[in-house]
């Protein structure tokens, strides 16, 4: 119980920062889910935008 009472304030930094964590992490599959991206949407700088925003097949 000593050990807690020393440790109390990096035990509730800790907690904080898993929780921001978290939120940040399901933020990020529910806007995957949606179809959203962290794309900026300046293709004609990005290095992988053949990868992102493939040509259609040709036929």
């Amino acid at each position: 119980m000593e050990w807690l009472s020393a440790n109390i304030g990096t035990i509730l930094v800790l907690l904080i920062v898993c929780a921001l964590v978290a939120l940040v992490v399901r933020k990020m599959i529910r806007d995957r889910r949606k179809g959203k991206s962290s794309c900026g949407c300046n293709c004609g700088c990005c290095p992988n935008s053949g990868m992102c925003h493939s040509k259609p097949p040709k036929k």
